[in-house]
């Protein structure tokens, strides 16, 4: 294997680096990357308070989220529901959506934070990453915002993964920390791209969905880089770990991803909506569809590799 001579503690050779990166890809220049997406920033960045209007009124017969989007699509349930319970449950988990948006970002701001504390705060590479706080913090509003604005309560993730993401944030490697960056933006990206040009979609949920996929893509250019980068020039023992934290945080994403106090809230019997959706045909190809780029883009690189594939696998994103 191309990694059985990067050990922890050992340099990491001329020959070691060649090998890699023919096996991994072009690295790009770190600064000429960040310049080009300092330029992208500056001409392609929104304010959501300016852009969108709030003030407009909810449209009727209009949907948060797209049917076929939603969890329970195509499921016995779903055929037994009513329009009206069926737009109300994409009501519901456009919020909880939302909601884990937020979660990931405050999350990601951090580790951003992190990353950036050593590194010289005049290089363009330290700049961008204050760019992308700046926009997820515009976000993470602008998420807020749309759930107000929709009448659904926010909805948290589960305590015990509120937790474990406070130990994520102190253990986290920086390739471990650009990987869940990468989980927590492209399957939201995918979904949000299938959303802003849905004309049976709410118009502020379009504008949001928008703002979102416009900005995000330069957020996963970014983390796509420098993940690459990481995979290449780290330790051995630092790959290893980033494959096993990668694959728990999917595994922890996949049960995340909807609230199922969603069910209840929409009138629905939370057992049997739960047991619906994992049994659901329709649902695993979305998942595994929006998922499918970044898999691919991390089996590339190397994350995709031993335990960690197999917690991938079992969180139902990688086929």
């Amino acid at each position: 294997m191309l990694t059985s001579s990067l050990i922890s503690g050992m340099t990491v050779t001329e020959r070691d680096l060649t090998l890699l990166r023919d096996a991994l890809g072009p690295l790009r220049d770190r600064e000429q990357v960040a310049a080009r997406l300092l330029e992208s920033s500056a001409k392609h960045s929104f304010d959501p308070d300016k852009e969108l209007d709030w003030d407009a009124p909810i449209e009727e017969g209009k949907w948060f989220w797209p049917p076929e989007l939603v969890s329970l699509y195509d499921t016995p349930l779903w055929q037994r529901m009513s329009e009206e319970q069926r737009m109300d449950l994409a009501r519901h988990e456009a919020a909880s959506l939302a909601s884990l948006g937020i979660w990931f970002e405050i999350i990601l701001m951090q580790l951003l934070v992190r990353h950036i504390y050593d590194k010289s705060v005049t290089s363009n590479h330290v700049r961008y990453a204050l760019t992308e706080i700046a926009d997820e913090c515009r976000h993470s509003m602008m998420f807020a915002k749309m759930i107000q604005k929709g009448g659904a309560p926010a909805y948290p993730v589960p305590r015990v993964y509120h937790n474990l993401a406070r130990v994520l944030k102190t253990v986290s490697t920086t390739p471990g920390s650009f990987a869940a960056t990468l989980l927590g933006e492209e399957i939201l990206d995918w979904m949000q791209r299938l959303t802003f040009p849905d004309e049976r979609v709410q118009t502020l949920v379009r504008g949001v969905t928008r703002i979102h996929v416009v900005e995000e893509a330069r957020h996963v250019r970014y983390a796509r880089e420098e993940l690459r980068r990481q995979m290449v020039t780290a330790p051995r023992w630092e790959q290893e770990f980033t494959r096993l934290s990668c694959g728990e945080a999917a595994r922890v994403f996949s049960v995340c991803f909807i609230n199922p106090k969603v069910y209840e809230n929409v009138g629905l019997d939370r057992r049997e909506a739960v047991a619906q959706v994992k049994a659901s045909g329709h649902r695993r190809e979305v998942m595994q569809s929006g998922a499918r780029r970044l898999t691919d883009f991390l089996d590339d690189i190397g994350v995709l590799r031993g335990p960690g594939r197999r917690l991938w696998k079992s969180s139902g994103l990688l086929a």
